[in-house]
This record gives structure tokens, sequence and C-alpha cells, in this order.
């Protein structure tokens, strides 16, 4: 299912309180700005060995949001992930964590959002899980819900986004 962006900020102003909002600053390394998706989730803390298994997977548009639990000690995403994950159909990946290869990722048509950078590579052990709820920034992400993400924020529509 492909989901059409709409600006966090027409989000806000159309669910108000409803409006799931991160809290967290995340800062754009993608060359795609605004994307949406359902969400598909990885919890691991410096360790991506799952998140490149998932990423090998036909995306059908959802966004990754992947719980690092914000360490910036090793990275979680990088360039080739990001080329697989375009290739492979994903809308975009929300690191809470640090990604590398940014100058790469800017030229890659992928939304990727992520707390910042830095060059050390993640651990490959598969530690963590897939597909289970995650919780950063006052927001839980749960598999199915639909994200939207631009300049201005993360955000998940009101479940009841549909009635």
């Amino acid at each position: 299912m492909h989901t059409t962006p709409v600006p966090t900020a027409d989000l806000a102003d159309q669910y108000g309180d409803r409006l799931r909002v991160c809290s967290l600053q995340f800062t754009g390394y993608g060359a795609v700005r605004s994307f949406a998706g359902p969400v598909r989730t990885v919890s691991c803390r410096e360790d991506n060995a799952l998140l490149h298994e998932l990423l090998h997977m036909p995306g059908g548009g959802a966004v990754v949001v992947v719980d690092g639990g914000g360490s910036l000690v090793t990275t979680l995403f990088g360039d080739r992930m990001a080329t697989r994950a375009r290739d492979n159909g994903w809308a975009g990946v929300i690191v809470h964590g640090a990604v590398r290869d940014s100058a790469s990722l800017s030229a890659t048509r992928l939304g990727v959002q992520a707390l910042g950078t830095n060059p050390r590579r993640a651990g490959k052990a598969g530690r963590g899980e897939v597909d289970v709820p995650v919780t950063f920034g006052g927001v839980s992400f749960g598999v199915g819900d639909i994200l939207h993400a631009d300049e201005d924020g993360v955000v998940l529509l009101p479940v009841d986004h549909l009635s």
C-alpha cells in the first residue's frame, strides 16, 4: 500500500490532539524529504542484522521505524541498506539512532530520518525483534500505523482516521 505524503503541519491542523506527534527532532538524510506509509518496526540497539533481513523483503510502500534506543555509538543504517530499501519498495526509514554514509544517503530516492551520524558500523549478532511495538519521543509505533514524515516532524494518524 503506497500512501501519499501529506504535510505534517496540515495533519496537525486537521487532527489536533488526536494526531500522535513524535517529540524527537530528527534530521533528514535521504533524497526524499516527505514520505508516508504503514509502519513496520525493528527494535535493535547497536545491532542491525534484523534490519538487513527485513529490507531484503518487499516493502510495499511501508516505513521501517527502527528503535536503536537513541544510541549514537554505532550506526544502524547506511548507503547499501538504503539502496536495497529503495529497490525493494520501502517508502522510508526512521532511525532512533545513527546512520552513516550521509553524502550517499542524500542522493538516494528514499525517505531517511535519524538522530545523527557516526561512521562506526553496527554489530551483526541478530539481537532485537521485528514487528513489535516500539516507543520513543512520546509515541508508540505499532505495525500498520500510518506514519507521515517531513522536515517538520514524524506523526502517526489517529487510529480512527478511516472512520
